[in-house]
């Protein structure tokens, strides 16, 4: 579906040190950093596709990255288990984030859980139990 998202970070090493902790559980670590450009590659058991957090500075391509000019984005991770959305949830509480929905059971097997990144990025975790 796609090869790879990227965040841009007001605070890089906030951010990165955020998603370090709450994506653990969901079987998603850092794979590479990236200190020439305060960055950070995220991947779960396989290379492709990985989730990279950087600065928001200056211009990207043409795009400005200037906070004014943010946009929230939404992401939603697949879980391997109940226990790890939950696991993520308190942990990126615990890390800065904020609650944008605590985990809870969505209909049609669907468990998962919601919570707003340090620059306020709404984060999700979800297991699909399968029928």
């Amino acid at each position: 579906m796609f090869d790879h998202i990227g965040i841009f970070a007001s605070d890089p090493q906030r951010s990165i040190s955020f998603y370090e902790r709450c994506l653990a559980p969901l079987g998603i670590t850092v794979v590479q950093r990236q200190p020439e450009f305060g960055a950070a590659i995220f991947a779960g058991p396989s290379e492709f596709p990985f989730l990279w957090v950087g600065p928001a500075q200056g211009d990207y391509y043409g795009t400005s990255l200037a906070p004014a000019v943010h946009r929230p984005l939404h992401l939603a991770f697949v879980a391997p288990s109940r226990q790890a959305v939950d696991e993520f949830h308190a942990l990126s509480l615990l890390h800065g984030g904020a609650d944008n929905g605590a985990p809870e059971d969505e209909g049609n097997g669907y468990y998962a859980a919601y919570v707003l990144d340090p620059d306020g990025n709404n984060i999700e975790a979800g297991f699909r139990m399968k029928a």
